[in-house]
């Protein structure tokens, strides 16, 4: 009978997958006045961006501030901390998979979802950067030409669209079986979730080799780097959530226990510490040593021959990691939401200068001639920059408005909830 009752499952699912598509859309289009108001803002912001792309496409790279010595800036620092915060969406699915957290295991998929939204955004960036849109075709392997297994941007191009199409199938499946009110097959998604937990390891990494494997930047060149990359990451991630977490339990009212909050801040205590930790051992391997190849962390952090365009930037970031170690470590963290709410938003724009304008620009400030060049972003790269991130939080925004429902049993085939069969 089982042999049999197989290709009836398989029928069922084809013809309901319009269906599924069709609810999904219109959970996605309605909602309280707020929702719509929080989508048209965004919606504003992605077409401010856009127009600001257009102009870029018209008019070349020259409305930018990027120059032949700084020839990565403002869309490669978002791309970098971006990969980083993809990569951190992971946490969630460590203690709920690998510890069997029960508490974890109900909120996962709002880490896997923001893995989506961050890798999309990663790759708007990169077309951004690109500068005319056409050339993204030679990043696609198997159509562009790459210097393969050598070239790390091969191997980037790779973990991150392979990151991004592992969530989409965990995500996709687990939702479609949770609107047919079935039962998922683990053997369908339980091995690409772990697949996931060492692929989110790998896409910061690669792109961590992919800076610190270029001879001629000797700021890169530090076998920290992709280890200080994967802690920053579980820092923004943890961070970013237990804000996404509050928020839904407000504006949603999705039922959350104080359990998974409580566990990314212990995880979030740690990793800040550690985070500050690699930077001070960074600092005294460069300060201490001294040589030529100091000079660029020089310009970062005190200027040198009157340049001094990103102190402002370093210093702010390490404040803002301090104060935020600092709160995280109080003892009322724990039970004061706006100690941990400061602390969490403090840490994530720390870490996004850290990573962003305090990493990449240095990295060509001087350049291998020895010339101070200095790099501010130009407006346009700001809306454009702006523009992104609307259109990414519109995503993540939109995903879990129709994936909430779905998984707590409030849309399905039949109408009914099933908890039986929540995944």
């Amino acid at each position: 009978m089982e042999t049999e009752s197989q290709p009836v499952v398989h029928s069922e699912h084809r013809i309901n997958y319009p269906k599924f598509l069709w609810r999904l859309i219109v959970q996605a289009t309605e909602g309280r006045p707020l929702y719509y108001a929080w989508m048209t803002f965004l919606t504003a912001l992605a077409l401010v961006g856009a127009n600001a792309w257009a102009q870029q496409i018209e008019s070349g790279m020259i409305t930018t501030n990027m120059t032949d010595q700084v020839s990565w800036g403002l869309y490669i620092a978002n791309f970098t901390f971006l990969v980083g915060l993809a990569a951190g969406a992971v946490m969630m699915v460590i203690p709920a998979y690998v510890y069997r957290d029960r508490d974890m295991h109900d909120v996962v998929i709002v880490g896997e979802l923001l893995a989506i939204a961050a890798i999309t955004m990663c790759l708007m960036f990169v077309v951004a950067d690109l500068g005319r849109p056409d050339r993204f075709w030679h990043m696609i392997p198997g159509l562009g030409r790459f210097h393969w297994p050598m070239s790390m941007l091969t191997w980037d191009v790779i973990v991150l669209n392979g990151y991004l199409l592992l969530n989409l199938h965990i995500c996709g499946y687990l939702l479609y079986t949770r609107f047919l009110n079935r039962r998922p097959n683990p053997a369908w998604y339980v091995p690409f979730v772990f697949l996931s937990i060492v692929w989110a390891i790998s896409i910061h990494t690669v792109t961590a080799f992919l800076y610190q494997g270029l001879g001629g930047r000797p700021f890169w060149n530090t076998a920290l780097l992709a280890p200080r990359f994967i802690v920053s990451a579980f820092v923004t991630g943890p961070a970013f959530i237990i804000l996404t977490l509050q928020i839904l339990r407000h504006t949603l009212g999705l039922q959350v226990t104080d359990k998974p909050i409580a566990t990314l801040m212990g995880v979030l205590r740690i990793t800040v510490l550690l985070n500050l930790f690699m930077l001070a051992s960074e600092l005294f391997t460069q300060f201490y040593t001294g040589g030529t190849h100091v000079t660029a962390a020089e310009y970062l952090f005190f200027g040198t021959h009157g340049k001094n365009e990103l102190v402002p930037w370093i210093w702010s970031s390490i404040t803002m990691n301090v104060i935020a170690a600092m709160l995280l470590l109080h003892p009322g963290a724990g039970t004061k939401r706006w100690l941990l709410n400061t602390a969490c938003v403090l840490v994530f724009f720390g870490v996004w200068i850290e990573k962003g304008m305090g990493l990449i620009v240095p990295g060509f400030v001087p350049s291998t001639l020895h010339e101070l060049v200095e790099y501010a972003p130009s407006m346009n790269e700001w809306k454009i920059t702006v523009g992104v991130w609307a259109a990414g939080l519109l995503v993540y925004t939109i995903a879990l408005k129709v994936a909430l429902p779905v998984l707590t049993g409030k849309i399905s085939l039949s109408g009914t909830s099933n908890t039986a069969a929540k995944p």
